[in-house]
């Protein structure tokens, strides 16, 4: 079996695809070496195993909301972009959504994956609980009133602590939003203007290739109740498209939501991507870091030094933003965030690039996205998060044998 992409092969000895919790259980308790898998949307070795790999798609439930407490109890294996239908279909909505909708719930949380926005933080910032199968088999529940202690640290957890079978999400009444798309914005404009532009809307991506000329896309989501119509024309030096744009080019738009202002339901504008298209090309390799919001302009100057190398490697790179966390192993944990991103072209250059990308993100504190491909001594990961310790500390607890562990686990955490 291989990941998304196609270019992981995993090395699990079985996929077991269990039918209920129980089945769930009995697997975990009888096999010595156990990793989750999701929808294998990582583009590195994460959800890997010398053991067995277990999917939750296959378990029972549906989507129940708590209006009282305006919290929805979803099936970790639901895709994120099923879960905000039903969701949206009983009148509530998350705060945000990924790109894409394609992603399993439990793997977008375990892994740290946001959406955009200034006043949005992370998808995993959502969770107000979890239900996990321990080492052990048992059937633990995990939330801020019963597990205060260690709750932050359980949420953005690799995989290390258990099979996560529910999850809660904090909720909100559905809204509506317009996309906008905008072109030919410089990068020297937009790093003139960096903050004021992407507090313009709910949601604000700037997408780029690198090219020489150093032109890219701005797509920009306004929620209808808060952010209305976008009236001023053109933004920056850039113009608004003319029709409907995808963000790779000479890609079919017809695979992205509703653009040009047409107001749609908020899991139909949010992600980039429909969930019944392919999602960004499927032929790529992936990156991101993850870097102090203090730090993006300095960083996006000195990435276009490297522009000549990165542009033939590329297929486009996505720039957005989000507020801090308190989760330990979020990318934008303690500070405001900007995730830089790179959808590469599958070719074994982009490989030898990603350790010079590290040694310049690292120097100013930026984490890599658990799920894509980076090149870093795992010590130096480590180092990028304050509460990393108590992270390993807590997974000692609750995984003493290791069963949860692979080759990239215990470059992080040590061997169990």
């Amino acid at each position: 079996m291989r990941n998304w992409s196609g270019h992981v092969e995993f090395q699990a000895t079985e996929l077991a695809q269990p039918t209920s919790v129980n089945a769930l259980q009995e697997v975990v308790a009888r096999h010595p070496l156990v990793r989750a898998l999701g929808t294998a949307h990582s583009f590195n070795d994460l959800a890997d195993t010398a053991g067995v790999q277990v999917s939750v798609a296959s378990l029972p439930g549906e989507v129940e909301i708590d209006t009282d407490r305006r919290v929805a109890r979803v099936p970790a294996g639901m895709r994120y972009g099923e879960a905000a239908s039903a969701l949206d279909a009983q009148g509530w909505a998350v705060h945000n959504m990924a790109s894409l909708g394609h992603i399993s719930v439990a793997g977008t949380i375990a892994t740290g994956t946001h959406g955009s926005g200034d006043r949005n933080a992370t998808l995993s910032a959502a969770v107000r609980g979890l239900d996990l199968v321990s080492a052990t088999g048992d059937l633990v529940r995990l939330s801020p009133d019963a597990s205060p202690a260690v709750f932050d640290g359980a949420v953005v957890a690799l995989g290390a602590l258990g099979v996560v079978t529910a999850v809660d999400l904090a909720v909100e009444p559905a809204y509506e939003v317009r996309q906008y798309a905008f072109d030919d914005v410089s990068h020297a404009a937009l790093l003139d203007a960096f903050d004021q532009t992407f507090a313009r809307a709910y949601s604000v991506s700037f997408f780029t290739c690198w090219a020489p000329d150093l032109v890219g896309q701005i797509w920009m989501k306004r929620r209808s109740d808060a952010d209305g119509e976008w009236a001023g024309g053109g933004l920056l030096d850039g113009r608004p498209a003319d029709g409907k744009r995808h963000p790779l080019p000479g890609h079919d738009p017809v695979h992205c939501t509703e653009q040009q202002g047409v107001p749609g339901r908020w899991h139909d504008r949010l992600p980039h991507f429909r969930l019944d298209f392919t999602p960004s090309s499927g032929d790529e390799l992936q990156t991101e870091y993850l870097v102090p919001r203090d730090r993006a302009v300095e960083l996006l100057t000195d990435l276009e030094a490297l522009a000549p190398r990165i542009h033939p490697l590329l297929q486009v790179s996505e720039i957005r933003t989000m507020c801090g966390d308190r989760l330990w192993l979020s990318g934008a944990y303690g500070r405001d965030t900007v995730g830089i991103h790179f959808t590469w072209r599958r070719r074994p250059e982009v490989l030898g690039l990603l350790a010079e990308l590290d040694a310049l993100f690292a120097d100013r504190g930026g984490r890599p996205h658990w799920g894509k491909l980076y090149d870093a001594d795992p010590r130096s990961i480590a180092n990028r998060y304050p509460r990393f310790a108590d992270f390993a500390a807590l997974a000692a607890q609750l995984d003493p044998s290791g069963k949860f562990r692979n080759r990239t686990l215990d470059g992080l955490l040590g061997s169990a």
